[in-house]
């Protein structure tokens, strides 16, 4: 279940840093954490996107001048995402960077028709490699055009399916297909325009930073529906309950959706 959720914006040409992810996933697991179901304290399945609306870039950050500001949150567990609503709609004002932000409404999306071969785009990075303390090894670059890269994210991939426990072993043993094809053209515009397709990120856990490499690319994935579906509303990749791998289809993409692409370029 993916929802847009619509934010009006009290004080337009505030703030946000450019990467502020970070700051999404605090405020989402604050609001987790306000509502009284524990059993949804550690619960890690839901994904969402950066905050959408009319920006410039400037040295302090992305400035908003729009008076709406949206973001895309999904989970496949619907009595989830009613909860997270019910707490969200409850608060009078948010703080987000500078943004001073009234939650207003939201809209469900309208459900995709699944095939064995997709065609997405990143509305948020795709992180490949887990994050350690004092370890660089969350921001090795990996090819996107690589065997190695595909490789990883069907590891990772196969193992939250499982882990979510709405797959048993021997089903999700069963999804041998598997292929991350980056689009070839768009990487060579991006590195021809010297523009950056992956770029290092902050993310906190624990109170801790981490800083961990993000991939920001269309691709096509050949890969069974179930897996298809689980990846669009779960996110694709490490911290997906972080804000890093949420995806949209290609050529079902609104105008805003298209420049939330060139914003990570």
């Amino acid at each position: 279940m993916r929802i847009r959720i619509v934010f009006s914006l009290k004080n337009r040409g505030a703030y946000v840093p450019f990467h502020h992810q970070f700051l999404l996933a605090q405020t989402v697991k604050g609001l987790v954490m306000l509502g009284a179901k524990p059993e949804y304290y550690t619960f890690n399945y839901y994904n969402f996107s950066g905050l959408k609306g009319q920006t410039k870039i400037s040295r302090k950050g992305l400035h908003f001048y729009s008076s709406k500001v949206t973001l895309v949150f999904s989970s496949p567990h619907r009595e989830f995402v009613n909860y997270f609503l019910t707490t969200l709609f409850s608060q009078k004002e948010l703080m987000i960077g500078n943004l001073q932000l009234v939650p207003e409404s939201h809209d469900v999306e309208h459900p995709i028709l699944f095939a064995d071969t997709m065609k997405f785009l990143c509305i948020s990075p795709i992180v490949l490699l887990p994050a350690s303390f004092n370890d660089e090894q969350g921001k090795r670059f990996i090819s996107p055009e690589s065997d190695e890269f595909s490789d990883f994210l069907y590891d990772n991939t196969l193992e939250r399916m499982e882990a979510i426990k709405e797959f048993s072993t021997e089903k999700v043993s069963d999804f041998h297909k598997f292929q991350l094809l980056a689009d070839h053209d768009y990487l060579l515009k991006i590195q021809s325009g010297h523009k950056k397709f992956a770029r290092i990120y902050p993310l906190y856990d624990a109170d801790v930073k981490y800083e961990v490499r993000g991939y920001t690319f269309p691709f096509t994935l050949y890969a069974p529906q179930p897996v298809q579906q689980f990846i669009y509303e779960n996110g694709l990749g490490c911290y997906s309950h972080k804000g890093f791998g949420m995806l949209d289809v290609a050529h079902a993409n609104s105008l805003a959706r298209e420049e939330s692409m060139a914003m990570y370029a």
